[in-house]
């Protein structure tokens, strides 16, 4: 095909001067001519990745290309954006138990539309109007016993619900912390920071892209929000405010669910370790997640001792079991397959498999205290 195609010029497509330049050998003209024709089709190759670039949906529901390149735009902070100081329309709120990030902070926010309010949902995320953004701002202070001191803020999510659902927008911050970028295939980010021991942590931090949001927030096929439900908001008389302040409807006056803060050593070893793999683990291991043909469902909801792992041989036994036999071995976290997996950091076997680099140790020791302490039968 290559061979017709620089014949033809050869014959009737070169310049004139070209043609009759005596002085240029056939082979030379050849290589001439392939070479352009090389170039033109890596061009027209590279342009066409671009534009695909610009009008694929990684989430399903919307061109990435639609969203501002520069979160300012979004006017959600007030200036500098680096204080996180929110502007109007836009107020904070907390959960009772974390999703582990390497240990990043979170600075978490809502912005509502107009005039409008969230619904009260008993077991489910709450129900938020058409318009809402969920935003979520990770960061390191430079010393972890000032956590009010100088910080460095490294992405911010955004969670927007549209007619068609919800769609994850990431943000990146400059190193300047004046300014954050859309960033839809992801990043890595150098972090460092002091832990409460003083030593120095240094960290290549993971950004994800929309595709891999998608594969933890996904419910039934569709994309949701995972930490603002009742039972994660219903703290320190928040959904209370909010209901005083027109925010939210439909609240009940007594019975709202809890989920126990996994960090409250005053609590049960039980309700910690089961908040842990909530907020953790449960938003794939469900009925409606993306790992529900495991069996293997983790909400603190859960009842049933053989879902919840305990005496629960895999699905599939692969390299991430370790060997072992059983989710859950009652009064033996060492034999026990989650206990393995949520300790290890090798890429094929631990869980969860996305948003962290780190062990969590204090979450795994969690773990292990609460399975060691089962009573064996």
């Amino acid at each position: 095909m290559l061979n017709m195609i620089w014949k033809d010029l050869l014959m009737n497509g070169l310049p004139i001067n070209v043609r009759l330049n005596q002085s240029l050998r056939f082979s030379d003209m050849r290589l001439f001519i392939t070479i352009g024709i090389a170039v033109l089709i890596l061009a027209c190759s590279q342009q066409h990745k671009q534009a695909e670039i610009k009008e694929v949906s990684l989430s399903g529901t919307s061109k990435a290309s639609k969203w501002p390149d520069k979160l300012s735009a979004w006017e959600l902070f007030d200036l500098p954006m680096a204080n996180l100081k929110p502007a109007e329309g836009v107020f904070p709120y907390d959960i009772n138990s974390a999703l582990f990030s390497d240990y990043a902070f979170k600075a978490r926010f809502i912005k509502l539309p107009k005039d409008s309010a969230m619904g009260y949902q008993p077991s489910s995320t709450l129900d938020f109007p058409v318009g809402s953004v969920l935003i979520k701002n990770f960061y390191y202070p430079e010393d972890f016993n000032k956590p009010d001191g100088k910080m460095r803020i490294l992405e911010t999510r955004l969670l927007v619900h549209e007619n068609e659902g919800w769609l994850a927008v990431p943000y990146v911050w400059n190193k300047e912390q004046t300014e954050a970028h859309l960033e839809v295939a992801g990043a890595t980010v150098a972090a460092s920071w002091k832990d409460t021991k003083g030593v120095t942590i240094d960290l290549n931090y993971s950004v994800p892209n929309q595709v891999q949001c998608k594969s933890c927030h996904e419910r039934n096929g569709k994309f949701s929000p995972i930490g603002p439900n009742a039972r994660q908001l219903n703290r320190d008389g928040q959904l209370e405010q909010w209901k005083e302040a027109g925010l939210l409807t439909g609240l009940p006056e007594n019975h709202i669910p809890k989920l126990t803060n996994y960090n409250d050593e005053t609590a049960l070893i039980k309700d910690r370790a089961r908040a842990w793999l909530e907020i953790n683990c449960a938003h794939c291991h469900s009925p409606e997640g993306p790992a529900k043909n495991t069996g293997l469902y983790l909400f603190a909801s859960q009842t049933d001792d053989y879902k919840l792992g305990l005496n629960k041989p895999p699905v599939a036994a692969g390299r991430g079991s370790g060997g072992l036999k059983y989710g859950i071995v009652p009064g033996n976290a060492e034999n026990s397959i989650l206990y393995h997996r949520i300790k290890s950091l090798d890429p094929g076997v631990m869980m969860p498999e996305l948003g962290r680099k780190m062990e969590h140790k204090e979450g795994v020791a969690l773990i292990k205290e609460w399975i060691d302490g089962m009573v064996v039968n």
